[in-house]
C-alpha cells in the first residue's frame, strides 16, 4: 500500500464486500452493503466484490461492484483464504474489507492481523464475543443483560421428537442451524425431515428453540468495542419470505427494543456491527430470536432514513469517534420492499470468472498496490 493510500480519507477507499449473492428467499447483505456506499455522501472509491460462487449476483452488476473475485469457501480454512486475497492484492489495491456472512467471520478474524500488515482495515468482534452470541448460548446471555428469550436446546438425535412433548417442548417448534436457516415445525414428522435437511447442508449441532408467536422487529446498529450502541436503526417486518427474511419492513421508534439493544451490547461489549432479532409476544414482551454478527440484507434502509451505516463503518475504521459520525436522527415510516430483478451476463463473463476466479467491470479503473 502507498504511503498516499494509507493517509487517504475513507472516502476514497477501495473497499471489498463479501456476501454479494441476492437469492430472493435469502439475500446476503453484500448487495445492499456496497449499495450504501455507492450513495454515501462524497465516497468515490472502488467496491470489491469477494464471492463463493460463480452465479453470485454482485460479481455482475456494475451498480455494485467495480470488481469480482471468487474466494475459496470458508471450510477450507484460513490459509486458503489468505493465499486468495494475496491473489487479489496483486491485482488490485484493498484499504478496507467488510465480511458480510455468519459463516466467513472466524477465518477473517485469525487473520486479521496479516491483512492488517498487507494494508487492509477490518472491524470485527473478538472471538470471545462472536461465541456469546451463538444461538444456543444467548439463555445465559440475556440473563446478564436482562433481557427475554426462548428456551434453546443443541440436538444431536433426532429420536427427540418422538417424546419432545412430554419433556414440555411441545409443537410448534423451531429448528435452525447454528449459522443459517430456521423452519417453523409443527409434528416430530416434520420435525426429523427438517432436522436431516439441517444437518445436510450446516451440520452439527442442530438446535431446537421454543416457538413463540408476535410480530418481528430487528435492530441494526454498530458497536465500538466499549460496550456503546451507535446509529441504531429499528424495523418492524411487514413481509417475510418462507425463510423468514424480510422482504418488505417499515422503519420504527421503539424504545424497548433500543433499550434491549443497548443492553445486550453493554453486555457483549460488541465491536462492528450486529442485527437483533426480536419478537414482541402476546404478552408485550420483547424476546430475543438471534443475533447476527454482521449487516441484515435491509441495511439499505439505513441510507434511507439518513443513518448509512457502511459509510459509518469506514468513518470509525479511519480514526473517528463515534460522537464525530455524520448520523442524521433516523426517520420513523420511511419502508422498504424488495424486489427481485434479471441481471443480464454474457456467457464469455460468466466463462472469463470461471476460469480466472476475477472478472473487472469495463468501466472501472484498476488503482493496483504499490
Amino acid at each position: 500500500m502507498s504511503p498516499d493510500a494509507k493517509h487517504e480519507h475513507w472516502t476514497g477507499w477501495n473497499v471489498a464486500v463479501t456476501g454479494i449473492n441476492a437469492r430472493p428467499d435469502n439475500p446476503g447483505p453484500g448487495c445492499a452493503v456496497a449499495r450504501c456506499l455507492r450513495h454515501a455522501a462524497g465516497f468515490r472509491g472502488r467496491i470489491v466484490g469477494l464471492a463463493y460462487a460463480t452465479l453470485d449476483a454482485g460479481l455482475y452488476q456494475r451498480e455494485s461492484c467495480d470488481s469480482g473475485h471468487l474466494l475459496p469457501y470458508p471450510s477450507t480454512g484460513t490459509a486458503a483464504l489468505l493465499e486468495r486475497l494475496d491473489e487479489v492484492l496483486r491485482r488490485e489495491r484493498i484499504d478496507a474489507l467488510l465480511p458480510c456472512l455468519d459463516a466467513e467471520l472466524p477465518n477473517f478474524m485469525a487473520i486479521e492481523a496479516p491483512l492488517g500488515q498487507r494494508g487492509i482495515r477490518l472491524l470485527l468482534p473478538q472471538r470471545a464475543q462472536l461465541r456469546r452470541r451463538d444461538k444456543d448460548r444467548l439463555p445465559a446471555l440475556c440473563r446478564e443483560a436482562g433481557v427475554a428469550t426462548p428456551a434453546v436446546r443443541r440436538l444431536a438425535d433426532e429420536r427427540f421428537f418422538d417424546h419432545c412433548e412430554a419433556d414440555g417442548w411441545n409443537f410448534p417448534l423451531v429448528i435452525k442451524s447454528a449459522f443459517y436457516d430456521a423452519w417453523i415445525v409443527h409434528s416430530a414428522s416434520e420435525a426429523r425431515q427438517r432436522y436431516r435437511q439441517i444437518a445436510a447442508t450446516w451440520g452439527y449441532p442442530v438446535l431446537i428453540q421454543k416457538h413463540v408467536l408476535g410480530d418481528e422487529v430487528n435492530l441494526t446498529a454498530l458497536g465500538d468495542g466499549s460496550g456503546a450502541m451507535i446509529g441504531e436503526v429499528m424495523i418492524r417486518k411487514q413481509a417475510i419470505t418462507d425463510k423468514g427474511k424480510a422482504w418488505a419492513g417499515v422503519a420504527i421508534d421503539d424504545p424497548e427494543l433500543q433499550e434491549a439493544g443497548r443492553r445486550l451490547l453493554r453486555s457483549l461489549k460488541w465491536r462492528g456491527p450486529l442485527e437483533i432479532e426480536m419478537l414482541r409476544d402476546a404478552a408485550g414482551t420483547l424476546q430475543l430470536i438471534e443475533i447476527n454478527p454482521r449487516f441484515p440484507a435491509w441495511i439499505y434502509l439505513s441510507h434511507g432514513v439518513g443513518r448509512n451505516l457502511p459509510a459509518a463503518l469506514l468513518a470509525l475504521m479511519n480514526g473517528a469517534r463515534p460522537e464525530e459520525l455524520d448520523l442524521a436522527p433516523p426517520r420513523p415510516g420511511t419502508s422498504f420492499i424488495r424486489h427481485a430483478q434479471e441481471t443480464i451476463v454474457s456467457l464469455d463473463e460468466v466463462a472469463t470468472l470461471t476460469a480466472s476466479g476475477s472478472t473487472l467491470h469495463p468501466r472501472a479503473s484498476v488503482s493496483l498496490a504499490a
